[in-house]
């Protein structure tokens, strides 16, 4: 018998209040294109040497993956990024543009490649278990979430820990304006979630993940597994309509009947947002209940079923398409 898998613990840090599941009843809302995560106090939780040698998303991914992990020991560390380090990044390009190859500071260097993140996870807990890190633009988090789920499925290992991290720097933020992405109502935000998956319920447990599949191509050449005994379907529409318009048509042809849920309107779009997706509809499984502001058409709001099974789906410019079943 194949083992069944959980989110037993997950954590975030993001527009709305870090560390919080404030965002359930009392979102904020933005109004502006470009937003940026809102930090904890890192004095709290890094010594001042810490805090001095990490950057924005190293210290985010740090503190997630310490609270999700709740005192365990992953017997796998993975994480899905779309940009990586790309603050380090730009901080080693423009010391080099504008200095040479003299002064350049090394640590701006070292901690400015993808994995970095998994891999300073691992250090700060002593872990030297499987580490991997997976950049596939936005499916970068649904294919850290396959590969744990894979391994726990086939009996490699009994848990894993999973995150999803992408900053938004503004000069990154202004070039994906220039080309289009941000527009017609959509808003930049900020990705910090670390996932702990096991194979065994407790009781913190969120929710069971039943599935995970990742196609590329046209979605009508696709035949999905698991679309019967759907409560709801957590779509990734961000206002802006040609990203919508897919969503829309897909759905319409696939789940007619399936009330929406929406998640972007309150954390905002990145590479890897798509992990708040799961991360909102875990804590609805969890609760029982879907908050007024995560549905997509309000008259569905006056008799809300009570969640049991949520379906999230995704898709990057139509050809990226990634489905994840939670249930209770």
């Amino acid at each position: 018998m194949t083992p069944e898998i959980y989110i037993n613990s997950a954590k975030q840090i993001s527009v709305q209040k870090p560390l919080s599941e404030e965002w359930f009843a009392e979102p904020i809302l933005y109004n502006e294109q470009y937003v940026r995560a809102i930090d904890p106090d890192y004095k709290d939780f890094f010594t001042p040497n810490e805090a001095r040698r990490l950057g924005k998303i190293l210290k985010r991914a740090l503190l997630v993956s310490r609270q999700a992990m709740a005192g365990n020991t992953p017997e796998a560390i993975i994480t899905g990024t779309g940009l990586g380090c790309i603050e380090n990044t730009e901080f080693f390009l423009k010391d080099l543009t504008f200095n040479g190859e003299e002064l350049l500071k090394p640590t701006h260097f070292m901690n400015s490649t993808h994995n970095t993140i998994s891999s300073l996870v691992a250090i700060d807990i002593h872990c030297h278990a499987y580490n991997s890190t997976y950049s596939h633009k936005s499916v970068s988090f649904e294919n850290a979430l396959l590969d744990a789920f894979l391994q726990i499925k086939s009996r490699k290992i009994s848990n894993a820990l999973v995150g999803a991290h992408d900053e938004m720097t503004p000069d990154y933020f202004t070039l994906l304006q220039r080309i289009g992405y941000f527009g017609n109502g959509n808003f930049a935000g900020e990705t910090a979630v670390a996932m702990l998956l096991e194979n065994e319920k407790n009781e913190n447990s969120l929710c069971k993940i039943e599935n995970i599949e990742i196609f590329y191509g046209n979605i009508e050449n696709i035949e999905l597994k698991f679309t019967q005994n759907i409560d709801y379907v957590m779509i990734g529409i961000n206002g802006n309509s040609a990203n919508d318009k897919i969503y829309f048509e897909n759905c319409r042809k696939i789940f007619p009947d399936v009330p929406l849920l929406q998640y972007k309107n309150i954390f905002g779009e990145s590479y890897t947002t798509s992990a708040f997706g799961i991360y909102a509809a875990a804590v609805c499984l969890q609760k029982s209940k879907i908050p007024e502001h995560l549905f997509f058409d309000k008259k569905n709001i006056s008799q809300p079923k009570t969640p049991r099974n949520i379906l999230i789906y995704n898709h990057f410019e139509n050809k990226n398409h990634s489905f994840v079943r939670l249930s209770v």
